[in-house]
């Protein structure tokens, strides 16, 4: 980075950290630390919630995603707006009038105490993996600017994201966030109109559309009905709704965004807020990832997107790799005369050559992949996650290149932030306030929060360790909480749904839907995005047919 760069990403650091001490000061209670004192406007912890939803892998993770396979990520968004109404309508009256920290207090009183200390579990588990994967990201941000290594960069990124929450408590992740949205916001059409400016001239966005569509990457709509096949309309709309049901009714990182609310009235408002701008943005922040792989036509994309094992490549393979690197820059040129045909208008007459020389580029990439796994044991190769941030640094001005890596750190603190604090919230209030020391002093409940905010933070490093390898960070991300998230929604639809449902049917059918998204995960060929819906409607029927015979158990709703 230039200096210019360094001195945008340091000016906004040092900025929004002093803005969030400033905003979080006052923290005397944990109702204060985890809720914000529940006085928070509907726009303020509306933003919270998409910022706490939107990480840096939004930027890293979603742009490579588009990169390599294009358009069709965006119907995991589509059952959205649905899943907010519905979330209006029937859990979030339960939440705001039930006045609880943690969504799982209130299975603690709709039937027992094993139903909520299981669904906080599964919470904790999910969350705690997935923020792993979050802290991830934008250390590998750091890593390709600075050369250093992933487990150095990824300390330095959880070490100072856990000292700014540790403070600030919820008022300051969610009045950060405010003012980290604006900042995303800006950068992603900031991103956007780079991508389509350095395009060459005569070259427009049709051109580009075109090239895309050739390879399918505008591809949205697939009506395949197989349960097998990703990213379907059927798996977004069906599949994508109850993810989302789950993800924004049931997981306390998001629960806890609009507890904060002052009023019902404010806290749905919030979720609707989202309902509106997510899908929206998601398309923007796609179609920035196919721009750039249309602006690589033209310019030259390197072998292997992750410098360090380009450079392991070439000292251990100095006879293979030359042969690989020629036929892979063959295939370029060759791309790149087939793509100017599509500027003069030949694209009909283009398509197949340029397909061929495509497919060409793939298979030598693919051939530099099979050395690199050869090289390391055959552990699996990805570099999706290194696309864009290589990207940004060689092609954005000065000073533009460092606003954009200071919107990844943007997303990335806002969401690691509030994942943190939601984390230490479960864990103190379902566990340690429940079980160990249920009176203890303002002072000290709020001393014990801090620690379990730096204890979490410290395991998402642990975790962050080990999400390189496991391909893209978005899809990572969401396959992370689909392993919980049906049975968690299971048990709430118990809960709110069926008066009848007990509290032996909800725990033992909690467990019976996690051990059927087990073996959806190992034994099963479907899709990820179809777990939460099989393992919520497993717990749902089977949680029903265990209060049926055992009605005596059940406690009323």
């Amino acid at each position: 980075m230039s200096r210019l760069d360094w001195v945008v990403l340091v000016a906004y650091l040092v900025a929004i950290v002093s803005f969030g001490v400033w905003a979080g000061r006052g923290n005397q209670r944990i109702d204060d630390f985890f809720l914000a004192g529940r006085r928070m406007r509907w726009w303020a912890v509306g933003l919270s919630v998409m910022a706490t939803q939107i990480s840096a892998i939004t930027f890293v993770g979603t742009t490579g995603q588009a990169y390599a396979d294009g358009m069709r990520f965006l119907v995991f968004y589509f059952g959205l707006p649905f899943a907010m109404v519905t979330l209006c309508l029937t859990v979030v009256p339960f939440f705001y009038r039930a006045r609880v920290f943690t969504a799982y207090e209130y299975l603690e009183k709709r039937f027992d105490l094993r139903t909520r200390t299981l669904t906080s579990l599964l919470f904790l588990f999910g969350r705690g993996l997935s923020v792993g994967v979050t802290l991830y990201a934008p250390s590998l941000v750091l890593s390709v600017i600075l050369g250093w290594g992933e487990t150095s960069t990824i300390l330095l990124m959880g070490g100072s994201t856990i000292v700014y929450v540790i403070y600030g408590g919820n008022r300051s992740v969610i009045w950060t966030d405010v003012v980290q949205m604006a900042i995303i916001w800006f950068g992603i059409f900031l991103c956007f109109g780079m991508a389509l400016r350095q395009l060459p001239a005569g070259f427009g966005l049709g051109d580009a559309l075109a090239i895309a569509q050739t390879t399918g990457r505008l591809r949205v709509m697939d009506f395949s009905p197989s349960l097998t096949a990703p990213y379907t309309l059927w798996s977004g709309l069906v599949g994508g709704f109850f993810i989302m049901l789950a993800y924004f009714g049931c997981d306390q990182s998001q629960v806890q965004r609009y507890l904060a609310g002052s009023s019902l009235t404010q806290s749905r408002l919030s979720l609707l807020f989202n309902a509106f701008l997510k899908v929206p943005m998601q398309f923007l922040i796609l179609l920035t990832g196919v721009l750039v792989f249309v602006f690589y036509h033209f310019h030259t994309p390197p072998l292997l997107w992750n410098v360090a094992e380009m450079r392991k490549l070439a000292a251990a393979a100095p006879a293979e790799l030359p042969a690989v690197q020629s036929r892979y820059e063959a295939a370029l040129a060759a791309r790149t005369q087939a793509a100017e045909a599509f500027r003069r208008g030949e694209r009909q007459s283009a398509s197949g050559r340029y397909l061929a020389a495509n497919q060409e580029v793939e298979a030598a990439r693919r051939q530099a992949i099979g050395l690199v796994e050869k090289l390391n044991g055959g552990q699996r190769y990805n570099d999706t996650n290194y696309i864009f941030p290589s990207y940004v640094l060689a092609n954005l001005p000065p000073g533009l290149a460092g606003l954009v890596i200071a919107v990844i750190f943007a997303a990335a603190m806002s969401t690691l932030s509030g994942e943190f604090n939601s984390l230490a919230t479960a864990t103190m209030v379902d566990f340690y306030k429940r079980y160990l020391r249920p009176g203890g002093s303002d002072a000290h409940d709020l001393l014990v929060s801090r620690l379990l905010t730096a204890a979490w933070g410290f395991f998402a490093c642990l975790v962050a360790f080990q999400a390189g390898r496991f391909g893209s960070a978005i899809e990572t991300v969401n396959r992370f909480g689909s392993y919980v998230y049906g049975p968690i929604l299971g048990i709430f639809a118990l809960a709110v749904l069926a008066p009848a449902a007990s509290a032996r049917g909800a725990f033992w059918g909690g467990l019976a839907g996690e051990a059927v998204v087990f073996w959806l995960v190992w034994r099963s060929p479907v899709h990820f995005l179809w777990y939460t819906l099989i393992g919520a409607a497993a717990v749902f029927a089977i949680g029903l047919a265990i209060s049926a015979v055992a009605p005596l158990e059940r406690t009323p709703g």
